[in-house]
């Protein structure tokens, strides 16, 4: 279960504060593939992070028993100075995995990035392919119950985007995904459920057909 409860977010402008959400409540059931849909400013990406701890809430909580994966591929928090290697060691240590495990977890970024000796190079140097790269392999490194992807589902050229799909959905043999994009086809393949957000309110949908179609007829109507 992930219960989002009495959630608020808001950020300084101009003008005060813009509110995405105010006292927001639902509840998602588990095993499920999440889709999260609106127009763009609806707050999408403000709930996948918050949902990721990445960013915290005015107030409210999430309620989980879930363990939630930060944002996949996530390129913020990465100390440009320091080698892949050695923020990887950082995010192990975050992680809980020491000694043998922390070697294992980053020699399989090592080995899924691909970048040879740039690996132990400051990441400052790092191509934004090659960032993304070592980015998308650290969130692969660890097992989540739950994936959070906010439209990228793999970067790269090609050849890596073939390899990183594949170990995607490896993992979501096993684990569910809460997406946020604006690829409906990607949501029919891998979503059974579907929050839409507008109006700083969420819609939960356990029909993606009929949770698509109110989001085309919003967009009509707004056209």
């Amino acid at each position: 279960m992930i219960e989002i409860r009495n959630l608020t977010k808001s950020y300084p402008n101009r003008g005060g504060r813009r509110y995405v959400f105010r006292d927001l409540n639902f509840t998602l059931p588990t095993g499920s593939g999440i889709g999260l849909i609106g127009r763009n400013g609806a707050g999408k990406s403000t709930l996948l992070r918050i949902l990721g701890g990445i960013a915290p809430p005015d107030h409210g909580e999430v309620i989980t028993d879930q363990r939630i994966s930060w944002p996949v591929g996530l390129s913020g928090g990465y100390q440009g100075s320091l080698t892949a290697r050695q923020n990887l060691n950082f995010i192990c240590r975050i992680m809980g995995a020491l000694g043998a495990e922390a070697r294992e977890r980053i020699a399989y970024v090592e080995r899924f990035a691909d970048i040879g000796d740039y690996f132990d190079l400051p990441m400052g140097t790092y191509s934004p392919g090659m960032r993304s790269r070592v980015t998308f392999g650290a969130s692969m490194a660890f097992d989540f119950d739950y994936y959070l992807i906010d439209e990228v589902l793999a970067v790269g050229d090609p050849i890596f985007r073939k390899k990183a799909v594949e170990v995607f959905r490896a993992k979501l043999e096993r684990a569910g995904v809460i997406l946020c994009t604006h690829n409906h086809k990607e949501i029919k393949d891998l979503c059974s459920v579907v929050v839409f957000l507008h109006k700083g309110e969420a819609l939960v949908y356990d029909d993606v057909d009929e949770a698509l179609e109110a989001f085309q007829a919003l967009t009509r109507e707004a056209s």
